[in-house]
């Protein structure tokens, strides 16, 4: 019968409203306004208030204190949300987890900016006039990225932060240094350090950057004193002139040369080349001459060893100076002349082969970087740069140049002002790596490789061996700076220069640090700082102290300490004194292992004798899209407040906790624009869930699983059974991956069950066809690879929309499927939340109440599956099967040009396998559940091949041939989609059942929705 009778009965369907939850999420203006009612109702307090009186186990992240200098970067966005991340997820997980962030206050970058932006202090003012400027700058800073990392959505004890520049916390970095001074481990010593010319400073390795620099390389020629102490096998003739032929790429240390090194078991030769007798390793002799375009005759060779012990000398190319051949284990064959130009006072190994041979660590380089009165006069005054060329110019005036060119070489820069660095000898403070801690003790540098190696769990593994090796490489940690804006080293020196630091002097010192501030130091007098020291009650008070304490007469050290010595310890004044024990977790990006993490680490160590952390959470850098690490100096950055003005903070939430943060993350619009795609995808889900619960009080209409409900087949393999069998998968896979902190597999669970799950099967929303990720599928292949990969979009028909809609408000399967979908909003809300923050909070507050919070609750229950739900979503395997298949067939009918709304189909399956026929036996699929799944009006399955065939497609058209059968154990056929509209369709839910007649009202309606309708 044509569809002759419309009526239009919309309003008596239950349609979906979703108050309070728009489907446009507005999110730059509703973050700040959630962000406001936190802070009405004190969430942080209430939060900590709870926990503790739960008397619950402890998670602790200890926040790495970043810079506070300028405003928060992307590197900033990525390491605060996933901190934020890790204590939100561990709250919910039930543990007393919070973050006390922290900030970096002292240092050189600070200094410097607050002296380029004044005009009427220099770095040579009263050092408490910079220091009142400095602070007043980190002040600022602080302020203003405490409220950049609100906005992201963190939720932190921002009231009471710890800064490296207060009283307390800078006290608290003294009691560590005085524990590791009276370890033995500290030492000053002359001796050679990345230095700064630009700010006159020493730099740790942590406050290096490398960059390509352009450099003269030169093969350069020291005369042998006399050849005739050379070793025979190397064949000199007599009366000849012999050079030893070195490499440098900085021809300005040249002046400071002591000695050549060689390898003692590697071969050299002597080569007679452009008139000269030169003396070169035999592995790269073919390589240097051919670099001047030199022709060279061999006349012998022999080992470094022979050289060493023949005791060869020679005189410097252009200073009244002799040096020796030593042997050192560090020169190499690969590049070179296999001759190590050596000046102890310029380089680590030289300055290890300067101690051990005995030789000066000699370094006429002043602190700006111009040579002092003890180099030759051409040199006095000239800084190294002008250097390189003078001292070539030399070289080559006195014949000793053998060849010159321009290299481009990777070269240390300051991180901060991005200039180049030298290495100069002067006298700095130590923590020694390889002297024993203690009375005979392990090395720090063997406690830390064994805590490395044993007590410390790495997120992700490499990280290990990175930090490893980074740790059996490092020098000795040169703790002091020559600047204003810091935490003094409290060392004294009386008339003599000798030192007094003692572990008592440092603790004094301490004491009226944390009473007055660190500005004590510049300005009070030595006897004033040590007033109550009492050097006889002191046991490593040195002697002269003891026998003649003078403390008038002492003068106060001008170094103050590396920040990285500062940051360090605080560990110490956040977490010991905190009584929360050792941290469970530091988080920060890779290259901490250089900077806080072994920074860290060597303090806990030195101090306490245990690591200060249980695991490290490494996350890589942000790179723009040719992988170059992205920076506002190199002009490639996004700047956050844009970013947030254009995404809102949860979409950039969701990106991070989607990304492998273990490797370097790329980041350009595009990529934050699929995150977004997948944020509706997940924000339409919950909103659809929440638009169909407008009718339900969950008090009173919540309707348990019965049979009652279900009376034409087993409960078990209901749709709404499946839903929450999927959802506690989910809910357990989810806290698994937030317990492993794998938040990409985290944010993949949440985003596949309302994707997949959800969308494709159970409630049935169209998803965004410009999802940039590939779509997974949610099913996997059997043994015999029989399920192909779902990617069909076309058919979210949802398995619940039509009861939803077209039956009766109150009827108990609508109202148990209304009590399902509670339970998953309720369970998904909660699940996003950790990420998710403001969304969750906003879809809670429609959920439950406005006057809560989902932040105060704890995730859902984790639940195992028991044997007869994990063979029902096993059998739902092959029902998912026969529903693609079935859509496969409309999709083909649709194709055709024939009618696209499957509710006007019909199908019958037939000819299915033992195993199909028993899994569909066991469903016992009532006709409306599994018409409902697939989406169409009627379906007919015949359990065998000789079953009789109702009449239910008698006489209709069929719209697409038949399709093959599957593979393996789970075939069947369809044997057609057959056309029903010449039959007629209820006006309300558009069903073309077989019930469907004209009603006393003139609509025409099917029996279910007349009885709804009262007709």
């Amino acid at each position: 019968m044509p569809d002759k009778e419309k009526k239009d009965y919309r309003d008596t369907l239950n349609l979906p409203e979703a108050k309070g939850f728009p489907m446009k999420a507005g999110l730059l203006q509703k973050e700040p306004q959630i962000q406001k009612e936190w802070e009405k109702l004190n969430l942080f307090s209430k939060i900590r208030d709870r926990e503790k009186s739960a008397g619950k186990e402890k998670f602790v992240l200890h926040d790495g204190p970043p810079y506070a200098n300028g405003s928060i970067h992307i590197g900033h966005l990525l390491n605060k949300i996933l901190k934020d991340i890790v204590v939100r997820s561990k709250t919910m997980s039930g543990f007393d987890s919070f973050l006390i962030p922290g900030w970096d206050c002292h240092g050189l970058p600070i200094e410097h900016k607050v002296l380029k932006e004044s005009d009427d202090i220099t770095a040579s003012a009263d050092p408490v006039l910079i220091r009142k400027k400095c602070r007043s700058y980190a002040d600022k800073f602080v302020r203003r990225q405490t409220k950049e990392m609100k906005r992201l959505g963190t939720l932190a004890d921002y009231k009471n932060p710890y800064l490296t520049m207060t009283p307390e916390y800078e006290a608290g970095a003294l009691e560590v240094f005085a524990a590791i001074v009276k370890k033995g481990i500290v030492r000053r010593e002359m001796k050679p350090v990345h230095w700064s010319v630009e700010n006159k400073t020493a730099l740790a390795e942590a406050e290096l950057e490398y960059h390509e620099k352009t450099d003269p390389s030169v093969y350069a020629l020291f005369q042998v004193t006399d050849a005739k102490n050379l070793p025979p096998s190397l064949n000199a003739p007599d009366g000849g002139d012999v050079f030893l032929m070195i490499w440098t790429t900085t021809p300005w240390t040249l002046p400071a040369n002591l000695a050549v090194a060689v390898l003692p078991e590697a071969e050299y030769g002597l080569y007679h080349t452009g008139g000269k007798l030169c003396i070169v390793a035999d592995a790269l002799a073919e390589t240097v001459f051919s670099k001047a375009e030199a022709e060279a005759k061999k006349l012998g060779s022999c080992a470094g060893s022979d050289l060493i012990s023949a005791g060869v000398s020679y005189t410097h190319p252009f200073i009244e100076r002799e040096g020796r051949v030593v042997g050192a284990p560090y020169v190499g064959t690969e590049d070179g002349t296999g001759l190590v130009h050596t000046a102890p006072g310029h380089g680590a190994d030289d300055y290890a082969t300067g101690i051990r041979e005995g030789l000066d660590i000699y370094c006429p380089v002043l602190e700006d970087g111009t040579f002092d009165e003890t180099a030759p006069g051409w040199l006095q005054g000239k800084n190294v740069w002008e250097a390189n060329g003078l001292v070539m110019e030399k070289l080559r005036e006195f014949g000793r140049l053998f060849h010159g060119e321009e290299i481009v070489h990777s070269y240390p820069h300051d991180w901060r002002g991005k200039t180049p660095t030298i290495f100069r000898a002067t006298a700095q403070w130590f923590i020694k790596v390889n002297k024993p801690v203690g009375k005979g003790g392990e090395t720090l540098r063997e406690m830390a490789l064994k805590s490395v190696r044993e007590d410390i769990e790495f997120h992700p593994e490499w990280g290990r061996k990175r930090f490893e090796g980074m740790l059996e490489s490092r020098p000795d940690w040169c703790i002091s700076r020559q600047r204003s804006w810091g935490l003094p080293i409290p060392a004294f020196t009386n008339a003599d220069g000798e030192t007094l630091m003692t572990g008592k002097t440092v603790l004094a010192i301490a004491e009226k640090i944390r009473e007055k501030g660190s500005n004590l130091w510049f300005h009070a007098e030595a006897a004033e700082l040590l007033e109550g020291y009492k050097p006889e009650k002191d046991p490593d008070a040195p002697k002269w102290a003891k026998e003649n304490w003078k403390p008038s007469a002492l003068k106060k050290g001008k170094d103050i300490f590396d920040v990285w010595f500062e940051s360090g310890v605080s560990w110490h004044s956040v977490i010991e004194k905190g009584k929360q024990g050792r941290a469970d977790l530091y988080l920060e990006g890779s290259d901490q292992h250089r900077g806080w993490f072994q920074s860290s680490l060597l303090t806990s160590l030195g101090a306490t004798g245990k690591p200060p952390f249980k695991q490290i959470l490494t996350h890589g850098f942000i790179v723009d899209a040719q992988g170059k690490k992205m920076s506002k100096s190199g002009g490639n950055a996004l700047e956050v407040e844009k970013i947030l003005e254009q995404y809102g903070a949860d979409v950039c939430r969701w990106w991070v906790a989607s990304l492998n943060y273990s490797n370097d993350v790329k980041a350009d619009i595009k990529i934050i624009e699929a995150a977004a795609d997948e944020y509706r995808t997940i924000r339409n889900t919950i909103r659809f869930l929440l638009s169909n619960l407008n009718d339900f009080d969950h008090e009173k209409d919540r309707v348990e699983l019965t049979e009652e409900i279900y009376p034409y087949y087993s409960i078990d393999y209901s749709i709404d059974r499946f839903a929450l069998v999927g959802l506690k998968i989910c809910v357990k896979r989810t806290r698994d991956a937030f317990d492993r902190l794998d938040y990409k597999e985290a944010s993949r669970e949440i985003l596949s069950f309302c994707d997949l799950l959800l969308s494709k099967h159970y409630i049935g929303i169209d998803v965004p066809d410009t999802l940039s990720r590939e779509e997974e599928p949610l099913y996997k292949e059997d043994d015999k690879g029989v399920l192909e990969k779902l990617t069909a979009r076309d058919h979210y028909i949802g398995a619940v929309r039509d009861r939803l809609y077209c039956s009766g408000k109150s009827e108990r399967r609508r109202r148990k499927t209304q009590t399902v979908i509670y339970d998953i909003a309720n369970a998904l809300i909660k699940l996003c939340a950790p990420i998710l923050v403001h969304t969750a909070e906003q879809a809670y507050h429609c959920l439950v109440s406005p006057s809560t919070s989902v932040h105060l609750e704890h995730f859902p229950a984790l639940r195992e599956l028991d044997d007869k739900e994990g063979k029902m979503w096993d059998d739902w395997f092959y029902i998912l099967v026969l529903k693609d298949k079935c859509l496969a067939a409309l999709e083909q009918a649709k194709q055709e040009d024939r009618p696209s709304n499957p509710l006007d189909a019909g199908i019958r399956i037939i000819k299915m396998s033992e195993v199909t026929s028993r899994i569909l036996g066991k469903f016992k699929f009532n006709k409306s559940e599994l018409e409902d799944l697939i989406g169409v009006s009627r379906i007919q399955i015949c359990h065998n091949e000789g079953e009789e065939k109702s009449n239910e497609f008698e006489k209709l058209p069929v719209l697409s041939p038949t399709l093959p059968n599957l593979r393996g154990n789970i075939s069947f056929q369809i044997e057609g989609v057959y056309d029903l509209r010449s039959e007629p369709k209820c006006n309300r839910c558009w069903k073309r059942a077989r019930t469907v007649t004209i009603r006393s009202d003139g609509g025409t309606l099917c029996d279910r929705c007349a009885d709804v309708v009262g007709v």
